[in-house]
């Protein structure tokens, strides 16, 4: 099966992975955790690229096809051959952020994203998206706090609007696919909800 968490900044989806995941694999199942961008040698290079503040003046197309160079090489070189391998994969987003953050915080062509994606990751879609949803101003203030502020954190929050707005209109149209969780609350209270989802969807397979 093929999960994946996504979320507007400071939602924490890189924080619950690891619990999840521990979680998982004392239940017995096999689980594989990746991330993007990144995940790969490859992957990880591209991150650095599109995530350095000293590259402000990247261009939206340029930034989107980056972000795809870095999934197809994810794709093909972990996630199709783990899943081949009957593991569970969790990716710390996937193709969604790219609709989410180039289409709708962008305002690209909705469609043409989706083409990419679709070319990027050979058509390979997740079994379950889980959507950790929180305002925008304090997802915002959760990365100031962090330890990483990167490039895309620096867009304007009306961007941000944008891309949260977009994430909600992508879980609205695809009911099956997507589960929204309110990630405002503690992160004992969210990874709760996270187990009993992804138990629940890994019981009906």
């Amino acid at each position: 099966m093929f999960i994946t968490l996504e979320g507007p900044e400071g939602s924490g989806k890189t924080s619950h992975i690891l619990p999840l995941v521990n979680y998982l694999r004392g239940e017995g199942f096999i689980v594989y955790a990746t991330r993007e961008p990144g995940g790969t040698s490859i992957g990880e290079q591209v991150r650095d690229v599109i995530h350095d503040l000293r590259n402000a003046e990247m261009h939206p197309r340029t930034e989107t096809l980056l972000y795809q160079a870095a999934r197809a090489q994810l794709v093909e070189q972990v996630i199709r051959a783990k899943l081949a391998e009957g593991a569970v994969v969790i990716s710390d987003r996937y193709g969604d952020s790219t609709l989410a953050y180039q289409g709708y915080g962008h305002q690209q062509d909705i469609e043409q994203m989706r083409n990419l994606i679709r070319y990027a990751t050979g058509g390979l879609t997740p079994d379950l998206t889980i959507l950790l949803d929180l305002d925008v101003r304090e997802g915002l203030g959760r990365k100031v706090a962090g330890a990483e502020w990167n490039r895309l954190d620096a867009y304007d929050v009306a961007f941000h609007e944008r891309v949260r707005a977009g994430y909600l209109h992508l879980a609205a149209a695809e009911p099956g696919r997507w589960v929204i969780v309110d990630a405002r609350r503690d992160m004992e209270a969210v990874q709760v909800d996270l187990r009993q989802i992804v138990r629940g969807r890994l019981a009906g397979s």
